[in-house]
This record gives C-alpha cells, structure tokens and sequence, in this order.
C-alpha cells in the first residue's frame, strides 16, 4: 500500500513540514509521495493529541492517514493520493479551559497557514483539509484570511466563527455522527467562550456530507460511512459524497 513508504520519504519535504523544535507535543508526517500526488489530503486533529498519542489507533492523525489511504486503494485505484497528518500546534486537553477558548486554535493557524502555503510550492495537485472537533477551529481560522486549498471538511467542530462564504471559492463540507456527543455542546460563542455557528445547520451553507453513526472519535474508523465520505471529498469525488438521509437532523439531540 502507499502509506508503506511514504513515512520515510519525502525527506526533503520532511523539513518544510517539520512543527517548531521547541515543542516536543508536535509532530507532522507525510504518507505518500506529494511531488507526485494527483491530490494531498491533511488530517488537522483536534484535542487530547500528543506525539505519543499520534499512532495510536484510526482515531489518531497517524491511524487516520493510513486509514483514509487504504481507503482510496478501493475507492480510486489508480488515484495518488498523499496524505499529511499534521499535529503543527499544541492540542488542548478535552478536560480544560483552553479547550473553551481559540487561543490554541490562533497559534496553530498560524502554523497551519505556513505549512500548507509551503505545501502548494511543492504541488499542484488539489489539497483538501479534513478537519477533526477542536481541529476544525484551527482550520477555519487559517483559510478565513485565504488557503490555496481545495476542500475544507469540518467534521465534529464545536462551532465556527466564520460564516461559510468567508472562505469562497473554496467547498465547505460538514458532518455529525448520530452518536457523537458533540451534537449536545451549545454553538455559540460569548465572549471568550465558544466557536460560533454549527456548521451542520442548513443554514450555514456548508455542504453536509453523511457520517453515519460516527461517535466522537470514529470518524475515520475503517469501513464507516463517515470514512467512505471524507475519502471521497479527499479524492475530489464530489459527486459521490453521501448526504445525509431526507429528514435526519444533524444538529441537537
């Protein structure tokens, strides 16, 4: 499979992507052949990840990249799908203020921005970020000032300050699983506290995308719908996407 050499390679993009060395909770790494790529998929975690936690199991960025490659072998076969997990800031603790607040989502953004401006130096295959809770704040903040990206998957996110016109002519996806217990967190935000608006609501102008009966960290869990989705909007196969079922809410309980 393609992942298999893709963690050693790219030894020069190594570099480029590499987080700052005075963190040693960040880590970044590169599943695949991005020079060659005929599209680039980067998988922003949200709270609760470490550099040790990074591998462990498909609910983690290094699980998730190999899992969303697997994946696309299925799907598309002869599509050259690289994948970037990127862990580029400090993830919240879910159990902490910070965690209710976008002060680390200001500080990855920042990163988040450098690295997939210098990302599109090395490509110009499409480049979709896939964006997990706490992550999707992160992303939302990097693309509302301009990403040359293609994609933008938000999936679980607590709430989005930005409306999703903000970041045209970039797509703008959304899901919920319906066991996932993000669907009960209020989205607002007073003051510090809070994101903003539920991208799942019609009324956000997201396109939403169907991901089952995902629980919080089962997003890209192998043979689920939400992974058959994400895959296909990594793959530029819009087409495809699931919607979710006529009349099944995807906001509130």
């Amino acid at each position: 499979m393609r992942f298999r050499h893709g963690i050693l390679g790219m030894l020069a993009l190594g570099a480029l992507l590499a987080p700052p060395a005075q963190s040693s909770g960040r880590l970044v790494r590169v599943y695949g052949d991005v020079a060659t790529a005929d599209r680039v998929a980067v998988i922003v975690p949200g709270a609760d990840i470490t550099a040790e936690t990074f591998d462990t199991g498909s609910h983690r960025p290094g699980g998730s990249a190999r899992a969303l490659l697997a994946e696309a072998d299925d799907q598309s076969p002869g599509t050259r799908l690289a994948v970037v997990a990127w862990l580029g800031y400090d993830s919240p603790p879910t159990w902490s203020l910070k965690v209710m607040t976008d002060s680390a989502a200001g500080e990855g953004a920042q990163a988040l921005r450098g690295m997939v401006t210098d990302l599109r130096r090395r490509t110009a295959a499409p480049i979709a970020l896939l964006c997990h809770s706490y992550g999707s704040v992160v992303c939302a903040e990097a693309a509302a000032s301009g990403l040359p990206i293609a994609d933008l998957a938000l999936v679980a996110s607590p709430g989005v300050e930005f409306p999703a016109a903000t970041f045209s002519p970039v797509r703008v996806w959304a899901g919920l699983g319906s066991d996932d217990w993000m669907r009960f967190v209020p989205k607002t935000k007073l003051g510090p506290l809070g994101f903003g608006q539920d991208p799942t609501d019609p009324a956000y102008g997201a396109r939403l995308f169907d991901a089952g009966e995902a629980g919080h960290s089962d997003y890209f869990r192998p043979g689920s719908t939400s992974l058959r989705n994400l895959t296909r909007i990594a793959l530029g196969h819009i087409e495809e996407v699931g919607r979710p079922p006529p009349g099944k809410t995807t906001t509130g309980p």
